[in-house]
């Protein structure tokens, strides 16, 4: 049996990568649009009293959701997604901790607006970013998307780390009462878990002005790409 020549092994791989980032990217919109339409219904159906138990409603399938996502970073590492490591680190990182660490630990914040509030942010967000992903797979570009994809995060991504830290503050009575994550280490040390929440509070915002100028970078590069091919079509 004489083995492949190179440029049909070249195709078959990236087949083979092209296939298997579809269908993650469909996983993932798939998910936070059933969160999304589900959110919707149970807001028009119970009206405020719907936003109090969110997270019981669809917390499960959002940490599903969120723990998928750190696959990305094994895109990137790997060559298979073209992206930069770090800002996606910093966004990635961003919700993990807040909805496993902050909200997860604590019953009494999940019960917060807060929480309905950042999971509509970020389902806005990843619905745009995934239907955008999926259809440059296939080779498939519409103006309006790319434009939108490269656009809906510059009012939403601020309000999203905004949330977040008024989640973190939400957070902190609760922290201090209940001592969840503080520890004594040996030789008289501890860790009181709400200080070092207090200092995240610090790296959040810089970490916001570090990812922002990076999508920002990312935008005018993304459109300006995107206006050269239009041009020779």
């Amino acid at each position: 049996m004489q083995p492949c020549a190179p440029h049909i092994l070249e195709r078959l791989t990236r087949y083979r990568k092209n296939a298997y980032l579809f269908i993650y990217y469909l996983i993932q919109f798939c998910g936070h649009s059933w969160i999304f339409t589900n959110m919707t219904v149970r807001f028009f159906s119970f009206g405020k009293d719907s936003m109090v138990d969110t997270f019981y409603a669809i917390g499960l399938v959002m940490r599903l959701c969120q723990s998928i996502s750190l696959l990305e970073l094994l895109h990137i590492y790997a060559g298979i997604e073209p992206s930069h490591l770090l800002p996606r680190f910093l966004q990635l990182t961003e919700r993990i901790i807040i909805l496993f660490v902050v909200i997860t630990s604590q019953e009494e914040v999940q019960e917060k607006y807060v929480v309905c509030v950042l999971f509509i942010f970020w389902n806005l967000l990843d619905m745009v970013r995934y239907t955008y992903s999926m259809l440059s797979i296939l080779g498939i570009s519409y103006a309006a998307l790319t434009w939108l994809s490269q656009t809906l995060w510059m009012p939403i991504y601020p309000l999203c780390v905004l949330a977040e830290a008024f989640a973190i503050y939400q957070s902190l009575p609760y922290f201090e009462s209940f001592g969840t994550y503080s520890t004594k280490l040996p030789f008289d040390l501890s860790i009181y878990f709400p200080y070092v929440l207090k200092i995240y509070l610090i790296m959040l915002f810089i970490g916001m002005y570090f990812t922002y100028s990076h999508l920002y970078s990312e935008r005018r590069d993304t459109l300006r790409v995107f206006s050269i091919k239009k041009k020779k079509t």
